[in-house]
């Protein structure tokens, strides 16, 4: 047993009932695209610090996820129903996304946040500002 540094390491939760500790980071996202998919059938728990805005839209269209802000303050935007809704979090406090809305972050104050997420299928898309337009 050792201890687990959840923003080095990410947590597989399998389906199985197992728990995988694999590499998190870069290490995790530069794994090839097929291997991430079946990855992503099961919960990935990992955690970020976030010291600015994202920089794209996300979504999650096989499952909800749970955003756990740790420590900071940071606007959760999610697009839902043709119309943009503010999630405030701020110090420490969690959230469901919903699964399919579309979300990004706006961030305040540096951001320690823990994510549980069935990541098959996520898409991406880029986050359109008034300032690149």
């Amino acid at each position: 047993m050792s201890t687990i540094r959840p923003e080095a390491r990410y947590l597989l939760l399998r389906h199985s009932g197992d728990i995988e500790n694999l590499e998190g980071g870069a290490a995790f996202w530069a794994l090839p695209p097929a291997q991430l998919d079946r990855l992503g059938q099961d919960w990935l728990v990992s955690e970020y610090c976030f010291n600015e805005n994202w920089s794209s839209w996300e979504r999650h269209p096989n499952g909800d996820e749970v955003v756990y802000l740790l420590d900071g303050a940071l606007d959760l935007v999610l697009q839902r129903d043709g119309h943009e809704e503010v999630v405030e979090l701020r110090g420490r406090g969690a959230t469901i996304i919903p699964r399919g809305t579309w979300h990004t972050a706006r961030v305040h104050a540096p951001s320690q946040t823990l994510f549980m997420t069935l990541g098959h299928g996520t898409e991406h898309r880029p986050l359109i500002t008034e300032e690149s337009t």
